[in-house]
């Protein structure tokens, strides 16, 4: 089977393709720059090169594809990159390709929390209308929305390593018991892979083995990382006076208003799927964690886990 992937440079992207790859399926990617195309040694991907806004790629990216899996999103504007631009107007541009070319799946990236609502962020009101775009587009489709993903080369965990490293104390939000449930890698990779081939239909959310409170996961990153230190809560009303303050700084925030309210508003799934529809057993947070985080920079080698 032939897969389209965009995103797939990026921090999941790149454990996408590895697991088709394994899987036996071909691979085309739309890439900025080919070289930034990385497979495991011995496996090939076709790169295109272009980007979403570029109609000549897109319809050269998805020309006989089977599949399409489109990962493209921001967590932070930058200049003509915005929300609207690249989780709407891009998502439109990809399932419009994807329809005219005959693709029989389309498997489409979005998060928990996605809604189209005044009260969320454009984050996660944009990645509602990108969903509306592909339940619109006329290509059957698998639309995953997972929980924060855990692995090698997730930069906030990486973050919080070092900061367990270096500080004595680590600071933590408020109380700090706001929910998340944090999904490897490997597992949210494979069930793209398994989307793709035609296994499930319409919204779904992906979560790891159990909830688990902010408090609870920063612990688990210092134990991992072997520094484990105390927490220091800093009042609510602090923090997010300091994100607003850094909201201005745009990409090279530290943290900004709009994914402090993400953060706090939590991340967990009663509904997840993972297991019930895809048939991947979660691997457990922390032992994720010492997969990799052992190195001193926190990026280790690609990891993938089978179904059961």
């Amino acid at each position: 089977m032939l897969v389209a992937v965009t995103g797939a440079t990026g921090f999941v992207g790149r454990h996408i393709v590895d697991v088709l790859i394994d899987r036996g399926h071909r691979v085309r990617a739309l890439v900025r720059d080919p070289r930034r195309l990385s497979v495991r040694p011995r496996a090939t991907a076709e790169a295109v090169t272009g980007a979403l806004g570029e109609s000549g790629a897109l319809r050269a990216l998805v020309a006989g594809a089977d599949a399409v899996i489109h990962l493209v999103g921001i967590i932070a504007e930058r200049g003509s990159q915005t929300f609207g631009a690249v989780h709407v107007e891009g998502t439109h541009a990809v399932v419009a390709a994807a329809a005219a070319a005959g693709c029989r799946r389309f498997v489409q990236m979005s998060a928990v929390g996605a809604r189209d609502e005044p009260g969320a962020t454009p984050y996660h009101r944009t990645k509602r209308q990108g969903e509306a775009a592909v339940e619109a587009g006329g290509v059957p489709f698998a639309i995953l929305r997972p929980s924060f993903i855990s692995g090698p080369g997730n930069v906030p965990i990486a973050t919080l390593a070092r900061l367990h490293r270096r500080l004595p104390v680590v600071p933590v939000f408020g109380d700090a018991r706001f929910p998340t449930q944090p999904v490897w890698v490997g597992d949210v990779a494979l069930a793209f892979a398994r989307a793709a081939e035609g296994i499930g239909a319409g919204t779904l959310e992906l979560g790891g083995a159990a909830p688990i409170t902010y408090e609870e996961f920063v612990r688990a990153i210092g134990r991992a990382s072997g520094h484990p230190r105390p927490l220091l809560h800093v009042p609510l009303p602090m923090v997010r006076l300091l994100a607003r303050s850094f909201d201005f700084l745009g990409p090279a925030a530290p943290l900004t208003t709009h994914q402090l309210q993400m953060l706090v508003e939590g991340s967990d799934t009663p509904a997840n799927a993972l297991e019930r529809v895809f048939g991947i057993r979660p691997l457990g947070f922390e032992e994720g964690l010492r997969r990799y985080l052992s190195r001193e920079t926190g990026h280790g080698k690609r990891e993938t886990r089978g179904a059961l």
